[in-house]
């Protein structure tokens, strides 16, 4: 296999990752109420709410990284939208219950951030080149984070995020 038929490769799956993460996104939040997103099953759990909205904001903090765009959440408008008493450059990283708690937003804001994100996300995937897999982004880790390598670690945060989202509400629901 060539290198560009690798990276093709490595592309199509990225971009079938990413669009299986929007399907899953869709089914989590279609029908979701504000009662089931902010449910938490225990006082140290994340909500469906804080869920979502920190995978969609680690979506779009890395992926606009990568890609040396600025973000959705505070290039159009979904910062503003959310309305939540976090910095601008905020993920939930490091979240304790308080800002967990802090986190509340309706299915079609949770849908329509990660639509927009998705896009912009879509968008990047269909242009990467080998030479952009292969591009170091952070220098801090041993070995150095490429973009291939930061987009894997997005998709596992992303389906693990959605896996616990999909859990937490299949608690609630109905017999």
């Amino acid at each position: 296999m060539s290198r560009d038929t690798e990276a093709e490769s490595a592309i199509a799956l990225l971009r079938d990752h990413f669009e299986r993460i929007r399907e899953l996104m869709v089914a989590v939040t279609d029908g979701l109420t504000p009662e089931v997103s902010d449910h938490r099953p225990g006082p140290r759990a994340n909500s469906i709410a804080w869920l979502l909205w920190h995978l969609t904001r680690v979506q779009d903090d890395h992926i606009s990284d990568a890609a040396g765009v600025e973000q959705a959440w505070t290039s159009r408008g979904w910062r503003e939208r959310f309305d939540l008493p976090f910095p601008a450059a905020d993920t939930g990283y490091g979240h304790g219950s308080a800002e967990v708690a802090a986190v509340h937003a309706d299915a079609g804001l949770l849908a329509g951030y990660h639509a927009d994100v998705h896009r912009a996300t879509i968008g990047y995937v269909d242009e990467l080149t080998r030479a952009e897999l292969d591009r170091i982004v952070d220098r801090r880790w041993d070995p150095p984070v490429t973009v291939a390598v930061r987009l894997v670690s997005v998709v596992g945060d992303c389906l693990q995020h959605l896996g616990q989202a999909a859990y937490v509400r299949g608690l609630l629901a109905e017999p």
